[in-house]
């Protein structure tokens, strides 16, 4: 018997230091595999690193935003009233087009029968070798 596959969607978690600007530096992945359940956020919080690339950011403000945002992909009552949604909902909210600090790229899609896996090897190509 084969191993089911599920479509699923994702975006890269940027941090965007001036907004005008439109400069960000990548921080993390949401994947989103409705068939399969799954939604997580996998996002790099090392401070010093932020700090280094983004000095003119409150860095702990913005731990405080990125905390929230994984919050809200986890889902439950700590993710607050959005944490409630059902799992999509609640990946298009955190990756809806927004001016702030915390931003993602556009939405892109694939197939894997390894949701998890597929986020930790987005979030190596991406973050940890980007």
């Amino acid at each position: 018997m084969s191993t089911p596959t599920h479509d699923y969607d994702y975006a890269t978690v940027r941090v965007v230091p001036c907004v005008h600007r439109e400069d960000f530096v990548t921080v993390g992945v949401v994947l989103h595999a409705r068939t399969a359940g799954y939604l997580a956020a996998r996002l790099r919080r090392d401070l010093e690193w932020l700090a280094a690339r983004c000095p003119d950011l409150d860095i702990e403000m913005l731990d405080r935003y990125l905390d929230a945002y994984e919050r809200v992909a986890q889902g439950g009552t700590e993710g607050g009233p959005v944490g409630l949604y059902p799992p999509s909902e609640r990946f298009h909210w955190l990756t809806a087009p927004r001016s702030a600090a915390v931003q993602t790229s556009a939405v892109h899609t694939g197939r894997t029968a390894d949701p998890a896996a597929t986020l930790d090897h987005l979030f190596a190509q991406v973050v940890e070798i980007g």
